[in-house]
């Protein structure tokens, strides 16, 4: 008899989460990403991926968009960094161990207007 798979989370856009970024060193360990993805991809039963984009609180003043620990629940100032935006698998996704905040509407599409110039497109451009 075979058991089901175990449930995968549901995370919802603007939501901070902890993962393992494929795309980095075998040796970096794990950073926080605020989840991107629209919520009927997010709960889709079937999908098992999300769209995330990375954050840290390494601050490099470089035009990135900054966020304060009153909207992230993180202890310090953090950066969005919207050039590293990426699919991540669910079954990857950890929770983080203090509760963070969801990140409201309004900052979610300051994030996405960032990744839309980070791959050189001018937001009037996206019409």
């Amino acid at each position: 008899m075979s058991s089901a798979p175990p449930a995968l989370p549901k995370p919802s856009q603007g939501e901070i989460w902890v993962v393992k970024l494929p795309t980095e060193p075998p040796d970096k360990g794990r950073r926080f990403v605020i989840v991107v993805s629209s919520d009927a991809q997010n709960h889709h039963p079937r999908a098992t991926t999300v769209l995330v984009v990375p954050i840290s609180t390494t601050l490099t003043n470089s035009g990135r968009l900054q966020l304060n620990p009153g909207e992230t629940g993180l202890e310090e100032k953090s950066e969005v960094w919207a050039n590293g935006i990426t699919t991540i698998r669910k079954a990857d996704l950890i929770p983080p161990r203090n509760q963070l905040r969801r990140l409201n509407r309004a900052t979610v599409c300051q994030i996405m207007k960032h990744v839309i110039l980070s791959v050189g497109v001018l937001p009037k451009e996206v019409a």
